[in-house]
């Protein structure tokens, strides 16, 4: 029997997995399913429990000695490979500016890993971490867990949460194959270390698989394998199609007006979202972009909308659309990664993408979500180390940006003057740059939207054959 075991642990692997068709598609190619859940039983109400087992895990919480050893292989991960800018600014942004005793050993990690990073410190690193959580009790529920399921597979849809390492532990432990997605386009070369070895890798695209081998040189190349990414598929399933009439009567739009959405970041790195977006109201007003234009407001569904209330307040005719994501547990070390969505919220995204006429945000991975669709893409960067605004601008620097600049599948506004003539631009010329979006689109999401769930139950079938 093919038995695969599935461990989701936050809101997007949700998303990618549990609304899309992949359970659907995995019912097919295994015998039996059972899903680890880092989300509370609740969140899967939607699931045909008839066919599938959910579990919930136990939350793991990092003991000292287990948190060190992780911390120095994350740290010697990014000192390794600091050539690339987003791995330099995350270690120049991780150290600390406190000396509480924590502070003292981040900076003392930070100064022995300056000089030694090599792979064989990195692995040596990993195996301290792994061999720190052998005997928790955690660790020891999830290899009684596994001995009564005998999964065959193990697919893990997150490749760095460190509070899944003692499942990851116990799945090698039993020796049961394991594997893992890449979770997002900008994971491989700008953030530290993966949760740990795995047999399998399933990735984005032959740009991603390109990256990961050169990361993580001892994984053999025929354990990639390039299957697109579920995060897309909804935007081709029909479930969550609707009309462009119900659109503009969901959101309360004119429908003979162009269309602008702003997409805004969370607060961590969206700071300036609220200048930017005062900056098109303003402009809106004032009449300084010369298509008549309405505009609507997408907040991060990491976060509410409480930061944009002054904004919400100057300007009322703004649209809103807050994210429906519901949290389902309080009082986690990642409270953001227990929200999870509803199928409205998807459906809401879904017709946004569809309908709108230009997309403005802060180099974000919705520029991909506009690009299926064609629509034009502006990213704004108005801080930098000069003008007293957050310093979004070095985010053009990072290796998985840089290529989309260089592409020039998106422009890219540094102030509100480009802004606006960027805006008159897009709408006035929708098509101008649509080779280019397509161009970028192939380089990120190598495989088709349609069929990518089956595509990647399909490949998790065969690492059992």
């Amino acid at each position: 029997m093919k038995k695969l075991g599935i461990v989701i642990t936050d809101g997007v692997g949700f998303r990618n997995f549990i609304m899309s068709d992949f359970i659907r598609e995995a019912t097919k190619q295994f015998d039996a399913i059972t899903i680890y859940s880092g989300l509370p039983l609740s969140a899967f109400h939607t699931v045909p429990q008839s066919h599938i087992v959910i579990k919930e895990l136990d939350v793991f919480v990092e003991g000292k000695l287990t948190w060190f050893f992780r911390k120095w292989k994350e740290v010697a991960h990014l000192q390794k490979h600091q050539s690339f800018y987003g791995m330099k600014d995350n270690l120049v942004s991780g150290y600390p500016t406190t000396n509480s005793v924590r502070s003292l050993l981040v900076k003392s990690i930070y100064f022995f890993t300056h000089f030694i990073h090599s792979d064989t410190s990195i692995l040596f690193a990993e195996k301290l971490q792994f061999l720190s959580v052998s005997n928790n009790k955690i660790t020891k529920s999830y290899i009684q867990l596994l001995q009564e399921d005998k999964p065959t597979h193990v697919f893990f849809t997150h490749q760095r949460p460190p509070y899944v390492a003692p499942f990851l532990y116990a799945a090698q432990k039993m020796k049961i194959p394991v594997s893992t997605f890449i979770f997002s386009w900008d994971n491989l070369a700008s953030k530290g270390r993966m949760l740990g070895a795995f047999d399998y890798f399933l990735v984005w695209s032959h740009l991603m698989k390109v990256e990961l081998l050169y990361f993580y040189p001892n994984v053999p190349t025929e354990k990639v394998k390039v299957v697109g990414t579920p995060q897309f598929e909804p935007y081709v399933m029909p479930k969550y199609e609707t009309t462009a009439e119900d659109f503009y009567k969901k959101f309360h739009l004119d429908d003979n007006v162009k269309t602008i959405c702003y997409s805004c970041a969370d607060v961590s790195i969206g700071q300036n979202d609220p200048v930017v977006i005062k900056a098109i109201a303003n402009a809106i007003r004032n009449k300084s972009i010369t298509t008549e234009v309405q505009l609507i407001v997408r907040t991060s569904p990491a976060e509410d909308d409480s930061r944009f209330k002054a904004v919400k307040e100057e300007f009322l005719e703004i649209i809103w659309n807050v994210p429906k994501w519901i949290l389902t547990r309080e009082n986690h070390a990642e409270n953001w990664s227990q929200r999870i969505p509803s199928e409205e919220d998807i459906t809401n995204l879904r017709s946004l993408l569809e309908n709108v006429d230009l997309n403005i945000n802060m180099c974000s991975t919705m520029s991909l979500d506009f690009m299926l669709f064609d629509t034009p893409v502006i990213n704004t960067v108005f801080g930098n180390p000069e003008n007293g605004l957050y310093n979004d601008q070095r985010f053009l620097m990072y290796d998985h940006f840089k290529k989309v600049v260089d592409s020039q599948s998106v422009t890219i506004a540094k102030n509100k003057e480009e802004l606006m003539v960027q805006i008159d631009a897009a709408l006035s010329n929708p098509k101008e740059r649509t080779k280019q979006r397509k161009a970028m689109i192939d380089l990120q999401i190598s495989e088709p939207l349609l069929g990518t769930s089956k595509r990647i139950a399909t490949t998790l079938s065969h690492f059992n054959d």
